[in-house]
């Protein structure tokens, strides 16, 4: 799987350090109502590699949160003017929030932007993640940190099609429900990406 991971995600290499154009909604992935404008950010989807399997890291957010309140995230967020490109704003999220060190990361490459409906345009880059790192997390945005295995979430079987409103028109989405976890919108969405990439 490790071999897998980084073949398929080899050519994406090089622009994972190049900040993307922010891209005109209706660009043929995703539908969007009422958006002009992106906001850039950036997400680490950490694939953990342990001995006896690969995970993925996961956060969920505080209820108290104005925003995606109890929602399954990777870690990350904006791109902040100081970072140089998306991989170093996930990485420095990834570190404020989980605790995850940038040394235990190893960046294999990167997943097509996602637009969501929210005004962002979020850059999924992915990294192997080697285990041994003391997990902490920021009480203000992470209520807890959990992994699932790599193969649940890659199993097509576990990609569920769902539907709701949205700004007065109906959008789909997908969720990936796992024990107590709802995995679904953008994240969801993003790991339907990954299986893709890796599969297709």
């Amino acid at each position: 799987m490790r071999e897998l991971i980084r073949s398929r995600l080899l050519h994406t290499l090089a622009d994972t350090f190049v900040h993307p154009e922010i891209s005109p909604p209706g660009d043929g992935r995703h539908v969007l109502s009422g958006v002009t404008e992106f906001r850039a950010a950036a997400v680490l989807v950490p694939i953990m590699d342990h001995a006896d399997e690969m995970t993925v890291l996961l956060t969920r957010r505080p209820d108290h949160m104005n925003k995606h309140a109890g929602q399954v995230a990777f870690p990350g967020g904006r791109v902040d003017p100081a970072d140089a490109h998306p991989v170093a704003a996930a990485l420095r999220e990834a570190h404020e929030e989980v605790g995850l060190p940038a040394h235990h990361v190893e960046i294999v490459g990167r997943l097509d932007n996602y637009h969501t409906g929210t005004g962002f345009q979020i850059t999924p880059i992915v990294g192997i993640v080697t285990p041994g790192f003391m997990m902490k997390a920021c009480d203000n945005e992470v209520a807890e940190i959990f992994e699932v295995p790599l193969s649940f979430l890659m199993n097509p079987e576990n990609h569920q099609r769902k539907e709701t409103e949205f700004k007065g028109r109906m959008a789909q989405y997908y969720a990936m429900p796992y024990k107590d976890y709802n995995i679904w919108g953008a994240t969801a969405g993003m790991l339907v990406n990954l299986f893709n990439r890796l599969y297709a």
